[in-house]
């Protein structure tokens, strides 16, 4: 273990014995202490699933990153392993940025950006990007085998590469900006080390982002996918409401043909907090997406406490009958559940009733009956802080946070499905919420910050009735 790497270590073991868990997750993945954002390295290795991710061990806030590393058997029961990456390198000096994981034979292979200035840090003419090689044949000591790709001639921001198998060549997207336009770039090789530039795949146009950060290619059901998360997108109405999104393009593509996709830009999450997200294959074949459930510029009340940053639940991917991606919970998460509380109620009339006393970890099932839910609101609410609901007059269904002592007050929202039964999976941790809609049609995800006593969960109905087909809760913990 490198010097840089055992001064991590040592950070980490005296600093999370000093933590404030009030809010610490009982279920997700959070660093042990510090700073947490994007996931990286998502992969299945010798027996275990790997979670790497942007890591800061020596505060809460951002700053040089590392890569955490923890693995798990299910993607649920998560161990935490020795920081896998320093910046220590010519090629990483000021950063080991976000980036992937490959299987390569019997070696897993770490591909990620180095973060770099040559001069001072105050200008991005001064930035340099590239991108990095690491090794290992036990998946926990990393050999690092620097640079492979070099910052193309022009650019400055190059970063967050995706590798990925087909055929018999490896091929990596890289995020990139030309002035106001955010890129994808496509490279290819045979053995890692050397890459060939297959130019741009996509790049933004009609105001889809000046940066296209962390891009991932994949198939569903015989459809490309590209995800990737655009800075600089401008709200309009009810869509990309916040600071940066995470969302995809569909089209069709070939190995040495152009990516086809039909322009429109639809968010994955519609929640207060995701942001990203990278997809890996499981050894049975499902495609699995991991998020930061946290947003930049966003107040992280968490910081006081020791730590910052957690990473979303793994969401398994489908691809709709609408062409429209599908993501709900992996089946492993049924195994955090505890014994089944049945709700008794099944119809409100304006009025609340209480489920739950204290909620610190539990998943919430309602299945809803619209057409006999005439209230003006219905839904659930967490506290004071919290309310999931259905507004009859505006169609839509809405998540509201109000914790005004730490400026984290709005609103986000969906169109109410066609269904008539309105199905709602929501998953509570200590200071998250994550809600699928109608087995994974959409998902709104935001963290929370209950005080002390304000865990009751209710549910209710305003100016009306509102009628359940079925609603029950489960005690949650790992």
């Amino acid at each position: 273990m490198t010097s840089l790497l055992k001064q991590a270590e040592e950070t980490l073991e005296e600093a999370q014995a000093g933590i404030n868990r009030r809010w610490y997750p009982r279920y997700h993945l959070a660093a042990r202490a510090g700073w947490m954002n994007d996931p990286n390295g998502l992969v299945w290795f010798d027996g275990w699933y790997h979670a790497f991710y942007q890591h800061h061990p020596y505060s809460t806030k951002w700053g040089p990153m590392h890569w955490g590393h923890a693995r798990s058997k299910d993607l649920v029961h998560w161990e935490h392993l020795p920081v896998a990456l320093a910046p220590e390198g010519p090629a990483d000096k000021d950063g080991c940025f976000s980036g992937s994981a490959v299987v390569d034979g019997d070696t897993l292979a770490l591909i990620y950006t180095g973060h770099k200035f040559h001069g001072s840090p105050e200008s991005d003419d001064n930035l340099y990007q590239v991108q990095c090689l690491a090794t290992s044949r036990n998946g926990v000591h990393f050999e690092r085998q620097g640079m492979v790709i070099d910052t193309p001639p022009g650019l400055h921001h190059f970063r967050d590469p995706k590798v990925w198998r087909e055929g018999e060549y490896w091929y990596m997207v890289v995020g990139s900006r030309v002035a106001e336009t955010g890129q994808v770039r496509l490279y290819r090789s045979t053995d890692l080390h050397k890459w060939h530039d297959e130019g741009i795949l996509a790049e933004s146009e009609d105001g889809m982002g000046y940066m296209w950060e962390c891009p991932d290619f994949f198939t569903l059901n015989g459809q490309r996918v590209l995800m990737f998360s655009p800075q600089g997108m401008v709200a309009q109405g009810y869509q990309n409401r916040n600071l940066f999104q995470s969302g995809y393009l569909l089209g069709e593509w070939q190995p040495g043909q152009a990516f086809s996709h039909d322009g429109q830009f639809i968010e994955m999450d519609n929640g207060h907090d995701f942001y990203a997200p990278q997809t890996f294959l499981s050894p049975d074949g499902r495609r699995i997406v991991i998020g930061w459930l946290d947003m930049w510029e966003s107040p992280m009340p968490e910081q006081q406490d020791g730590w910052a940053g957690m990473l979303s639940l793994p969401r398994e991917l489908s691809l709709g009958d609408n062409n429209r991606l599908m993501m709900k919970p992996i089946a492993e998460v049924t195994a955090l559940r505890g014994s089944y509380i049945p709700v008794t109620a099944h119809c409100l009339s304006s009025q609340q009733m209480l489920v739950a006393a204290d909620a610190e970890a539990m998943e919430l099932s309602l299945e809803w009956e619209r057409a006999r839910s005439q209230a003006e609101q219905y839904g659930m609410m967490l506290g004071d802080g919290l309310r999931i609901y259905v507004d009859n007059q505006a169609q839509r269904l809405i998540l509201e946070r109000s914790y005004p002592d730490f400026s984290l007050v709005g609103t986000r929202s969906i169109p109410l499905p066609e269904d008539d039964i309105l199905s709602l999976r929501i998953f509570i941790d200590r200071s998250s919420v994550e809600v699928f809609v109608n087995e994974g049609e959409a998902c709104l995800s935001s963290r929370i910050y209950p005080q002390p006593g304000e865990r009751a969960i209710m549910l209710f109905a305003n100016s009306g009735s509102a009628a359940l087909k079925e609603a029950g809760c489960w005690s949650l913990d790992r």
